[in-house]
């Protein structure tokens, strides 16, 4: 604060002051003060700030919140029966609370999964009016062009789980997914005992970059470091537990001396239960992702052998500091696969 605005403090302040401050006109102050339409919400929050800077009003007061609007987040999330994302589009709703006290409000809404050009359309449409976007990505130059775009105009958005290739993407929250790939491969490795061995890996898309590259990370591993072990066939599963389910089956029938599944997305369920089917639940290493209900249980039974995961709440609000940092006018550094790998047993259960 400069030694004009020091002495500005030091007596009332008055629109006039906040305005110069805020670097508007007064009208504008006191379209913002009296709560008129036809300000931007980037406008308006620079005029509320430099009014509770000057001791205009109290930033803390009911006024103030009023005044001020909450910045909308929207959450673009795929539809279907991943229960992992079902469990992170929850969390969203249970801290919503914690970003209305940072001026946020968060929405959610669900994508036909797998679908681009859909995708790509609800980004366009939501950088409109949203103060953020959060999406799963999908690695297509549709939504690339949608993301560059947007970040092009200002409007921050953050990829989930699934990063995209773009510059305009502020920051990405997800696992270092080749990295996940190779852990997967390597818990496969020690639990299965006989050499030469079988396995194989069910994904949701390979659409989806996280897939693509956990895909990547597991080949490069078992060609690394073990070559007894032959991977007998990539399926998508469309993160479908019916599909899954008929996708399990299949590799069953064709490979009877299978010993290992990784299943790269969601729909777990449809794998375990195919398996179960089969009787074969506690013969061959099964090794997926996301910590839910399901796969729980899973764990417990001994169906499951180990869930790669990453916190659902810690996503949330990893986003939430991030959103309510650029709201704040404070930089934030661009962040890529920042979330740490946990991987769970029956023995760590949380």
């Amino acid at each position: 604060m400069s030694a004009t605005d020091e002495a500005i403090l030091r007596r009332r302040a008055t629109i006039t002051d906040v305005a110069r401050l805020a670097d508007v006109s007064t009208a504008t102050v006191d379209r913002v003060l009296n709560g008129r339409a036809g300000v931007k919400a980037l406008t308006t929050r620079r005029v509320m700030q430099a009014a509770a800077e000057l001791g205009y009003v109290d930033e803390s007061d009911e006024r103030a919140r009023e005044v001020v609007p909450k910045g909308q987040i929207v959450f673009l999330l795929p539809e279907g029966t991943n229960r992992y994302l079902t469990q992170l589009g929850r969390q969203i709703t249970e801290m919503a609370p914690h970003f209305e006290r940072q001026s946020l409000r968060p929405t959610v809404e669900h994508i036909r999964s797998f679908n681009p050009e859909l995708l790509g359309k609800a980004l366009q449409k939501h950088a409109k009016s949203a103060a953020g976007i959060a999406f799963m990505g999908i690695e297509h130059p549709v939504v690339r062009e949608a993301v560059t775009r947007i970040g092009a105009a200002g409007v921050p958005v953050i990829t989930l789980i699934s990063d995209v290739a773009s510059p305009g993407r502020t920051a990405y929250l997800g696992l270092d997914n080749r990295a996940a790939g190779r852990m997967a491969a390597y818990l496969l490795a020690r639990f299965i005992t006989r050499r030469p061995a079988k396995v194989a890996m069910i994904a949701g898309s390979l659409g989806y970059r996280a897939h693509g590259e956990r895909e990547m990370g597991f080949l490069d591993l078992l060609q690394e470091e073990h070559p007894g072990i032959e991977v007998v066939g990539l399926r998508e599963g469309h993160d479908d537990e019916a599909l899954n389910h008929r996708q399990m089956r299949m590799l069953l029938s064709q490979h009877p001396d299978l010993a290992g599944i990784y299943n790269i997305g969601g729909g777990a369920s449809g794998v375990g239960r195919a398996l179960k089917d089969a009787r074969r639940e506690r013969e061959i290493v099964f090794v997926g992702h996301g910590l839910t209900p399901d796969t729980r249980e899973y764990l417990v039974d001994g169906t499951m052998d180990a869930v790669i995961t990453q916190s659902a709440e810690d996503t949330v609000r990893r986003c939430l500091t991030i959103f309510a940092d650029l709201r704040a006018g404070r930089p934030v550094e661009a962040a890529a696969a920042t979330m740490r790998i946990e991987v769970v047993f029956r023995e760590n259960l949380p």
